[in-house]
């Protein structure tokens, strides 16, 4: 069952409207509809813990490994690094869609490739802070070059 299934499921099952249940996230009607139908996902944990206090359930429940997956990439990268998360499961379920793989076989692959996605997102950070820290510390040679010479002048 995914996400929108377990809230609409829940949802009912608790006897909430969805506009009670916005309500009671203080988000929109329309967001209430896109987690049900739309394929949406709460961009924040708050908003998980909230479904999870109203709709009476484990906040795990609600979150799944591939779930947590685009919520922490969220936090960490922006929308960007949310969207990218997004299209790396949409990718890697499109591989498995008509495959002979077991369902415990596809989890563990989806495990690998979340870690391959983390440790890449990790290099090419640490790669950027050392071009950074490479071109301040030429820009600081330089300015200390035409000083020297502006005082030798």
């Amino acid at each position: 069952m995914n996400f929108g299934e377990k809230v609409s499921q829940l949802r009912k099952q608790n006897g909430l409207t969805q506009r009670q249940l916005a309500d009671a996230l203080g988000v929109s009607l329309r967001t209430i509809t896109n987690y049900e139908t739309g394929g949406r996902y709460p961009k924040q944990r708050e908003i998980y813990k909230k479904l999870a206090d109203v709709l009476q359930v484990d906040i795990n429940y609600l979150l799944t490994e591939n779930e947590t997956f685009i919520v922490y990439a969220h936090e960490q990268y922006g929308s960007v690094g949310m969207q990218q998360a997004q299209r790396l499961l949409a990718e890697v379920r499109g591989l498995f869609s008509g495959g002979e793989l077991a369902e415990e076989d596809k989890d563990e692959m989806m495990r690998a490739i979340q870690d391959a996605y983390w440790i890449a997102k990790d290099n090419n950070l640490r790669r950027r802070r050392e071009r950074e820290q490479q071109q301040a510390l030429q820009e600081a040679m330089e300015r200390s070059k035409k000083e020297n010479s502006e005082f030798e002048d």
